[in-house]
């Protein structure tokens, strides 16, 4: 079985892994069938083109005959946000109001954790060199030398994050902010993780990447504080006045006194 072959039934089993989990996280969802095909639709195509944007605008000759978008090359950075804006106009086309971020959160975290595991089978997206026990060659690197496994780290980073964002939804916590607390994660560890990889130095002594997560950020942080700020109060308890003492029962009243 070639490496070809083994990165796309991997990368299939992601997207199945995926699909699986999102339809049982929406289950609850109090939309139609449509609307919620039409939010995995949305977000689908942001992802896929999110991921093969940049190479594209990069590329002008390959963008204007097309070329640049069936060709090797994308960015799991730039897929993850393509989705979270594919899925926000489809919430803005399809007319639906509710908060659905959180029931995405977990499966595109498991997803993107098995489809770095592609990545390892075939080779590419491997580290800088280094001397660490767990170093391995990659034949795409052209070269003997022993480089980080990043495509494991970020697999083991994902599954984490898909085991935390489950806790956290299933104690109320970070509600109808899970998407972006699991976004804003990766831009910072994207961000940390570019110093053991190969890429091309830009201006400043940063890769391409780790500019990206820079701009990135602070948009995410915008989107929660403004998701925030929207957050109904917490409920008074039913026939209690917001300036209205507690009552004292009669016994502490005399007790009081």
């Amino acid at each position: 079985m070639n490496h070809d072959f083994r990165y796309a039934l991997i990368m299939l089993t992601a997207i199945v892994a995926m699909s699986v989990l999102l339809k049982r996280w929406q289950a609850d969802l109090p939309l139609a069938g449509w609307q919620k095909l039409g939010l995995a639709v949305g977000g689908f195509c942001g992802a896929m083109i999110g991921a093969k944007l940049p190479f594209a605008l990069s590329d002008w000759t390959g963008l204007m005959n097309g070329s640049t978008w069936l060709s090797d090359g994308k960015t799991i950075v730039c897929g993850i946000v393509g989705g979270y804006f594919g899925v926000e106009l489809a919430k803005w086309t399809l007319d639906i109001r509710i908060k659905t971020g959180d029931t995405f959160a977990v499966p595109v975290a498991v997803g993107v954790a098995i489809g770095r595991l592609a990545c390892f089978v075939g080779g590419c997206c491997y580290g800088s060199p280094t001397s660490l026990p767990w170093g391995l060659r990659f034949s795409r690197a052209g070269d003997a030398v022993a480089r980080h496994p990043t495509q494991l780290y970020e697999a083991a980073f994902h599954l984490t994050l898909a085991a935390l964002l489950w806790s956290f939804q299933r104690r109320g916590l970070f509600h109808g902010q899970l998407v972006k607390l699991y976004i804003l994660s990766y831009l910072a560890y994207r961000f940390l993780t570019e110093f053991i990889r190969p890429e091309p130095r830009l201006p400043g002594g940063l890769t391409g990447y780790q500019w990206a997560s820079l701009a990135l950020m602070p948009v995410f942080l915008w989107l929660w504080l403004r998701d925030a700020a929207r957050q109904p109060a917490p409920a008074l308890a039913a026939g209690t006045a917001p300036d209205e003492p507690a009552p004292v029962p009669a016994c502490q009243q005399q007790q009081r006194y």
